[in-house]
């Protein structure tokens, strides 16, 4: 093995481009046959799926430079990972894994033989089979890219604290038009050569998308230099589609590029260090849209337009001129000298090979899992907050978390890091600060405050950053937490999704080992941004996790700080999740030892018996349920109401943390047991229920449940504005007042003093809205709220 990649000779020119041939052939058959896998009989409609479906266009273009890739890896032993931006260049990476034998050994049946080849191509954009993006079954994949926009965000989660991987990111230029790559060229102003691994992205600028030319492949050559020259890259050019000059000129480019990052990583591992942010290698590589497909069809032309984006033969079933050109297509890459009589590749495609535990299609890299290595946490009953008296001290509870991952920077420094859209400190989690700076390859002043090139705290201003980056770093097999506003969560919510997604599918084959969950803490809620006003006012991202599989969605409402370290301790071991954390950062009554926010944590859901009014025997005459900080405070002081105005009601208060043990067992792994769900909300008294989120949740959760009408529930119904905390419950009508009424409103009952105590509530109501308009803050039997203080 070589530090530097030598010049291509001859010998492996010939390997290289047989391997190239044969990739686009098996592209070409995956996207039209259905038989005759290898043309040892003329092609005939019967041969043809009667549904065409799948993209040839950028395909050719992900396969050359996949070839080279293999070399570069071949020649210098280079652990590498290959991201595709154009995820819909599917039929090309799955066949370089079928090429390079890992797909077989990933599944059986698919052999490298006639009927296997002939089973390969019928299984793609087929029922029962694979999709045409480079999916989770795709080994050598963590990036799908059938939503555009995530490949540099994904390479370079990759390569953070992996200083042995070089990460190849095709960016295609559809992709380039997206918001979240604009801002993903950025990851070099966080890339520490000393212990992250590199980036090299290749921005393959061929012309079209699906329906229109790229705005860069348009450009000035000129103005598309400078533009990435103005990121920080070193730009490197190639373009053309001669042959076999295009192989020559990429090799040189690669060559180059290798070397410079080679450079750069010895300079900062061996020698002084590195004063100032590198420039990093990036190659522009110009080559035709549809490469080596047919260059006009119907006289129109094809290659090198956005005509060549999918199929480009489309009547080839019912039109014998487009049969006769596929034929041609295919035999021009000259599959005889491809394929042996038994269908297997032949020694010269297989000779630009690498090892198999060392091909892109074989990384553990890109099996995460089988690198993972469990987190060291401290027992975070060492951080519990005392309480020795319910609510009476209110603390921000999300600082307890910022000091358990403080100790996870301090016992893990290579695999854990907080990914965080420049609100580290103001979700109050700045403890990591004592064990580890922000990272910044940029320029430092004397006015900055824990910001270093050696940092590995990342806060960057774009949550798709923030969530892409830990999105590869848990699929490469580390752990982390995303954290950021509730409202802005929802900016990468698409890409939450599409975790979820990987992780349902992934579940599905036993060759994926398993990865560390995503965890997403949402602090700056809904309920609390008093100053920011309705824009910052937003439950959403808890409703998109709710709908995700329920094999793989985890929801918590932690109502205090124990309770907080006792989920966040669950979420950093567990593996396989997308775990959502919801808890606000500002100061909240604290309500349960450690002790009891452990056992609280475990079941799920429990009735807090000190906050309710009725007796250990017998069923109460009405629930009151919460979940979520705002909610639980709400529900405990009308709870207080109700046991100093009406003493005589039995009243029960259940509190949630776990959202989805509402859910049925069989719905849900955490759903509760009808018996629990019984002993918890009874089989036919009203419940109350004050929730965080929107209040339709709720109502999804306990479908099927005993006379689920009997759920009352009040939630976030999108009023807000830049007002007081206590207005904000007022608005949405989910305040103690509010919650007090609906119980007297719904009790089966009328009890003596009741009407006495409606209009003590809507005096109470009315006494606030004026009150804050010309205090301008909360009464003070709110604001200064204790329990069991008189109301």
């Amino acid at each position: 093995m070589s530090e530097t990649l030598p010049d291509l000779t001859e010998s492996e020119l010939a390997g290289i481009d047989a391997w190239w041939r044969a990739n686009n052939y098996l592209t070409v058959g995956q996207i039209y046959l259905m038989a005759n896998p290898l043309l040892r009989e003329p092609l005939k409609p019967e041969h043809i799926k009667p549904r065409l479906l799948g993209h040839w266009g950028t395909s050719p273009g992900l396969a050359f430079v996949y070839a080279h890739v293999s070399r570069l890896i071949k020649h210098t032993g280079q652990d590498c990972l290959y991201i595709t931006g154009p995820g819909h260049g599917g039929p090309a990476l799955v066949g370089a894994s079928y090429l390079e034998g890992t797909y077989t050994d990933a599944f059986p049946h698919i052999t490298q033989d006639n009927d296997g080849l002939l089973t390969f191509f019928r299984q793609f954009s087929a029922p029962g089979g694979i999709p045409s993006h480079v999916s989770v079954t795709t080994p050598g994949s963590i990036h799908e890219g059938g939503e555009l926009g995530y490949a540099l965000i994904h390479a370079f989660g990759s390569v953070f604290d992996n200083p042995d991987l070089l990460t190849i990111a095709v960016v295609g230029d559809g992709e380039a038009e997206t918001g979240p790559l604009e801002g993903s060229w950025k990851g070099i102003s966080f890339l520490n050569p000393e212990h992250d691994g590199a980036v090299l992205p290749v921005l393959h600028l061929n012309g079209g998308k699906i329906a229109a030319p790229t705005v860069l492949s348009r450009k000035p050559p000129a103005e598309v230099r400078e533009l990435l020259e103005g990121h920080g890259y070193d730009v490197i050019e190639v373009e053309g589609d001669d042959l076999p000059g295009m192989h020559h000129r990429f090799a040189a480019a690669l060559q180059q590029a290798y070397a410079g990052i080679k450079q750069i990583q010895q300079q900062a591992r061996e020698g002084e260090g590195f004063t100032e942010r590198p420039r990093w290698p990036l190659i522009v590589l110009r080559s035709p849209k549809g490469w080596t497909g047919p260059d006009k069809v119907d006289g129109i032309q094809v290659q090198g337009t956005w005509r060549a984006h999918q199929v480009p033969l489309s009547g080839v079933k019912t039109n014998a001129d487009h049969l006769a050109q596929l034929e041609a297509w295919l035999r021009s890459y000259r599959p005889e000298e491809l394929f042996d009589d038994a269908g297997r590749p032949v020694d010269l495609v297989l000779s630009a090979n690498p090892d198999k535990i060392a091909s892109m299609s074989g990384t553990p890299y890109a099996n995460g899992g089988l690198l993972t290595e469990p987190l060291d946490l401290p027992d975070f009953r060492e951080l519990a907050v005392t309480v020795e008296q319910r609510a009476t001290e209110r603390i921000e509870s999300t600082r307890k978390l910022g000091e358990l991952m403080r100790e996870a920077y301090r016992r893990n420094p290579h695999n854990f890091r907080l990914f965080c859209p420049d609100e580290t400190n103001s979700n109050r989690l700045g403890a990591v600060f004592e064990a580890s700076d922000r990272a910044w390859m940029e320029s430092v002043t004397p006015d900055d405050v824990s910001l270093s090139p050696r940092g590995r705290v990342m806060e960057v201003l774009s949550e798709h950053n923030c969530h892409g980056w830990l999105e590869a770093y848990t699929l490469t097999g580390r752990h982390g937490l995303f954290a950021t506003y509730e409202a802005f969560a929802m900016v990468s919510a698409s890409q939450t999704i599409q975790h979820g997604k990987w992780l349902q599918e992934a579940s599905h084959l036993p060759w994926r080992a398993d990865v560390p969950s995503l965890n997403v803490l949402l602090s700056s809620t809904a309920w609390r941004n008093d100053h920011n006003g309705f824009s910052h006012q937003g439950p959403g991202m808890l409703q998109v996790v709710l709908n995700g599989g329920a094999q793989h969605s985890r929801i918590y409402l932690p109502p205090d700080a124990n309770c907080l370290l006792s989920v966040a301790d669950h979420c950093f071991r567990s593996h396989n999740y997308v775990n959502l954390i919801v808890q606000d950062k500002q100061p909240q009554p604290q309500w349960l030892s450690m002790t009891e926010a452990i056992d609280h944590c475990t079941r799920g859901a429990s009735i807090w018996q000190w906050a309710g009014t009725e007796e250990d025997a017998g069923e109460p005459d009405i629930v009151m349920a919460c979940a979520g900080d705002i909610p639980t405070l709400e529900t405990v002081a009308a709870a207080e109401i109700i046991k100093a105005k009406l003493p005589d009601i039995r009243l029960r208060v259940v509190n949630v943390v776990d959202l989805m043990t509402l859910l049925r067992p069989k719905d849900h792994p955490h759903g509760m047991s009808e018996l629990y769900f019984k002993e918890l909300f009874t089989d036919n008294r009203d419940v109350v229920f004050a929730f965080h989120g929107y209040p339709g949740a709720i109502h999804q959760l306990v479908h099927g449940r005993p006379d689920a009408d009997r759920f009352r529930v009040r939630g976030f119904i999108e009023q807000g504005t830049t007002t007081t905390p206590f207005d904000m419950v007022v608005r949405n009508r989910a305040s103690r007042y509010h919650l007090v009424m609906d119980v007297l409103n719904n009790m089966r009952v009328t009890r003596r003093g009741s009407g006495d105590l409606m209009r003590f509530c809507e005096a109470q109501l009315a006494r606030h809205e004026s009150y804050i308009v010309e205090h301008l803050e909360d009464m003070p039997e709110v604001r200064d709220w204790k329990l069991g203080a008189t109301v």
